[in-house]
């Protein structure tokens, strides 16, 4: 089960996944050229949001096609620091899919 973090340090946000820095999968899409960012909508947490999708579902296709409900419902929504384990986002990916009927085949 993989961890994913992220923290507000003096140098800025720092997003790992089990350690190690997240890759940004601008590869896939740049959402922006300025990194990471969360607590609200935007490009930035797009650009995490994609990321995460992408680490977490190993599916391009499906985590491109998520990024802007997982966005708004989870994104959006983190604190200054935050922790989700692959079990939070196969949650908040059925709790996506449930309340919108729009988000389909997401894990």
């Amino acid at each position: 089960m993989k961890r994913f973090c992220g923290d507000r340090t003096i140098d800025g946000v720092v997003v790992t996944v089990d350690g190690r820095p997240l890759d940004q999968r601008l590869d896939l899409h740049r959402y922006t050229a300025n990194g990471f960012e969360w607590s609200y909508e935007g490009e930035e947490p797009r650009q995490l949001a994609l990321a995460i999708l992408a680490e977490h579902l190993n599916d391009d296709a499906t985590a491109k096609s998520l990024v802007e409900p997982f966005m708004k419902a989870v994104v959006a929504n983190f604190g200054n620091e935050w922790e989700m384990s692959s079990a939070d986002i196969d949650a908040a990916l059925a709790a996506l899919r449930k309340d919108s009927g729009a988000v389909r085949a997401a894990s």
